[in-house]
C-alpha cells in the first residue's frame, strides 16, 4: 500500500488508472461518472427501492440534525470577547466498495450528516463492476443525498487520488466510507496528510439475553453480522443455559436457508462465542470490557440497564431493535467504532463533519491585568520570546 500511495503521487490520474487495469482487468467505461448517467440511475431505479432510500434519508437526516453544534461567543465585563467559531469542511472524499459488497446504504450513512454539517463538496470514489460500469443503486443513493461527483476507481489508490489530488480528482479535507483491508490501510497511512472517519475492523455484534429472550430473534441477530464477513464476531452473553443451547438449536436451522451460508458458519466457528453469566450485572460487564460495535439488550424491561452500558458503537434495546434496523433505517449513524475501540471512539456524526476555530479579542487594561501572570509562566518555561510579545506591548 505505501508503494501505491507513493506511485499515485507522483503519477496522478494515469496511475490510479494502471492500478484500475491491474485490479479490475479492464478501463471502466468512464472516470467521471457523467451527471446524466448519475440522474438516469435515479429515474430508471425500481420505485419501492426509491422510496425505501428516501424514507431512510427521513430518518438519518432527523437524527443527524440534533447534533449540529453551535458557533459561539463569549464577551465579558472586562471588554474581552472570547468564542468559538464552528465550520463545515470544504470537500469530503466518500469511498463506496463495489461489486458484491455496494452498500449504498453507506452512501446515506456518510453523505447525510456531512451535508447537514455544511461540508461544501462530496467526492465519490467507487469500484467499476466487471462489465466497467458504475453500480446503479449506489448511484441512486448518491443522487438522493447529493454527492457532487463520482470517480470510477476504487481501492488503496482511490484513497491516495483523493488524499493528495490528482489532474481530475480534487484533494479532499477528510475521507470517510469502509472498504476493505488495503483501503483501511491506505486511510491509516495518510492519516494526517488529510483526517480520516476511523480505521474499521470486521463487524461485530454481541447480544445480552435472559431467559425471557426468542431464541430465534437471538440466532437471526447474531448471523446478520456474521454473514459480513468470516473475520466477523458475533457474541451472545446470557444468563440462560437453555437460551445458549436453543439458539445453536436455531442457527443450525435457519442457516441452511441464507445465502452468505459458508461465511457465516465460518465466521461463528472462528470468532463467534456464546458466554454464560451468574447475573445480569455480571453481562453488563463484560459487555463494557468487550466495547462491541454493536450491542443487543434483549433483557426484560432492558432500558433499565441503559445507563449500565458505557461502551458500545450503538445500543438497540428491546426484541424489535434487531440490528438491520440501524444499519439501513433508524436514524443514527451505522459507521461504528469497531475491536474495542467504542472505549474511546464515537459513531460518525455530524460533529466529524465540522471544524472549529477560537477566537480571542483582548483590551489593553485587560492585557495588562494579565501581563505578569502569562510573563511569569513564560519564563519558568524558559520561553524568553514569548514573555517579551507580552512585556513589549507595556
Amino acid at each position: 500500500v505505501n508503494k501505491m500511495i507513493e506511485t499515485v503521487r507522483e503519477g496522478g490520474d494515469n496511475a490510479v488508472k494502471a492500478y484500475t487495469e491491474k485490479f479490475d482487468g479492464k478501463l471502466p467505461e468512464y472516470y467521471e461518472v457523467p451527471r446524466d448517467v448519475i440522474n438516469d440511475a435515479l429515474t430508471e431505479a425500481d420505485q419501492d427501492f426509491v422510496d425505501a432510500m428516501l424514507n431512510a434519508v427521513a430518518n438519518i437526516t432527523d437524527f443527524h440534525q440534533r447534533q449540529k453544534s453551535q458557533s459561539f461567543i463569549n464577551a465579558k465585563d472586562n471588554g474581552c470577547i472570547l468564542g468559538q467559531k464552528v465550520r463545515g469542511l470544504n470537500r469530503v472524499g466518500l469511498y463506496v466498495p463495489g461489486g458484491t459488497a455496494a452498500y449504498p446504504s453507506s452512501v446515506l450513512m456518510n453523505a447525510v450528516p456531512a451535508k447537514i454539517a455544511g461540508v461544501k463538496e462530496i467526492i465519490m470514489v467507487t469500484p467499476p463492476l466487471k462489465d466497467g460500469t458504475p453500480n446503479k443503486d449506489i448511484l441512486v443513493a448518491a443522487a438522493l443525498c447529493g454527492v457532487g461527483r463520482g470517480f470510477m476507481s476504487g481501492g488503496a489508490q482511490a484513497i491516495a487520488a483523493l488524499a493528495y489530488g490528482t489532474e481530475e480528482i480534487p484533494k479532499v479535507d477528510k475521507i470517510v466510507g469502509p472498504g476493505n483491508i488495503y483501503v483501511a490501510t491506505a486511510k491509516k497511512l495518510l492519516y494526517g496528510v488529510v483526517d480520516i472517519d476511523m480505521v474499521a475492523g470486521p463487524s461485530e455484534i454481541l447480544v445480552m439475553a435472559d431467559e425471557k429472550a426468542n431464541p430465534k430473534f437471538i440466532a437471526a441477530d447474531l448471523m446478520s453480522q456474521a454473514e459480513h464477513d468470516k473475520l466477523a464476531s458475533a457474541i451472545l452473553v446470557t444468563t440462560s443455559e437453555s437460551i445458549a443451547d436453543r439458539t445453536i438449536e436455531e442457527i443450525n436451522r435457519q442457516v441452511q436457508s441464507l445465502s452468505r451460508k459458508e461465511i457465516i458458519e465460518s465466521s461463528l466457528e472462528n470468532y463467534g462465542a456464546i458466554l454464560i453469566c451468574n447475573t445480569k450485572d455480571e453481562a453488563c460487564d463484560l459487555a463494557n470490557r468487550f466495547a462491541p460495535e454493536h450491542l443487543e439488550v434483549l433483557f426484560e424491561n432492558p432500558m433499565e440497564y441503559l445507563g449500565r452500558l458505557d461502551n458500545a458503537g450503538s445500543i438497540f434495546l428491546g426484541q424489535y431493535a434487531s440490528e438491520p434496523l440501524g444499519d439501513y433505517y433508524a436514524g443514527p449513524n451505522h459507521v461504528l467504532p469497531t475491536s474495542g475501540t467504542a472505549r474511546f471512539f464515537s459513531p460518525l456524526s455530524v460533529n466529524s463533519f465540522e471544524k472549529r476555530s477560537s477566537f480571542t479579542y483582548y483590551t489593553e487594561d485587560a492585557l495588562r491585568e494579565a501581563k505578569d501572570d502569562i510573563v511569569l509562566i513564560a519564563e519558568k518555561e524558559g520561553l524568553t520570546a514569548h514573555a517579551n510579545a507580552i512585556k513589549v506591548r507595556f
